[in-house]
């Protein structure tokens, strides 16, 4: 038998609770004009960001990369195709730390290393931040103001870093909205699937008569 409340607590798992939202109401945890959003985390990567970027050309989508700085340092050409595929690339530190495990100053540096490296590779300034594995506290909101950055969460998790695409289509069947920001991974561990996820995304999309925005436009 079902235990009380399971059905809720799955739910949560790919969308976040309300009572959060609420809490936490000065992030972006949906698009504001009504469009679904795609998002990656974790790169740039070899192997992977060229797959993404060509089947994105492919369905006409334009998508917000949360980048880590030390991929960027690696692989700074790929971090540069991101922008020339016109996409936007945003902060997701530079080692892909954790910050609430680190002491204020040490989540700063994770914030601004990456902030150093954009302005002196890509020649931008990032207006957008997403938190490593999606771990935030009232301290993030702090350095959200520090840095005069926008964190932006999500509405629906595809779970596309566990390379089973039946999760993908689940999460995206049951909980794809109009105003979703959806989060997948630009890494090794969703290669397999990654291009089918997008394509997946894109015709259940089309489907439910959803669009997907422009990331400035979704994020306003």
């Amino acid at each position: 038998m079902e235990r009380p409340g399971a059905r809720t607590l799955m739910r949560y798992k790919y969308n976040p609770p309300l009572i959060i939202k609420k809490i936490f109401n000065n992030f972006i945890w949906e698009t504001s004009n009504n469009k679904i959003l795609l998002t990656f985390d974790d790169g740039p990567n070899p192997g992977t960001t060229e797959i993404i970027l060509e089947e994105l050309n492919n369905q006409k989508i334009k998508a917000v990369f949360f980048c880590v700085g030390n991929n960027i340092h690696k692989y700074p050409e790929l971090a540069k195709d991101i922008l020339a595929n016109g996409h936007l690339i945003a902060n997701h530190t530079y080692n892909h730390k954790i910050i609430t495990k680190l002491p204020g100053a040490f989540a700063e540096v994770e914030i601004k290393r990456f902030n150093e490296i954009a302005e002196d590779i890509l020649r931008f300034t990032p207006k957008y931040f997403r938190p490593p594995h999606g771990r935030f506290n009232f301290k993030t909101q702090k350095l959200m103001r520090q840095f005069k950055m926008k964190n932006v969460m999500w509405s629906l998790l595809t779970y596309d870093y566990k390379n089973d695409l039946s999760i993908v289509k689940y999460s995206v069947k049951k909980y794809l909205r109009k105003n979703s920001i959806i989060v997948l991974h630009d890494s090794l561990k969703s290669k397999d699937i990654i291009c089918d996820s997008i394509k997946f995304i894109a015709e259940e999309a089309a489907q439910k008569g959803f669009e997907f925005g422009e990331p400035e436009e979704c994020l306003k």
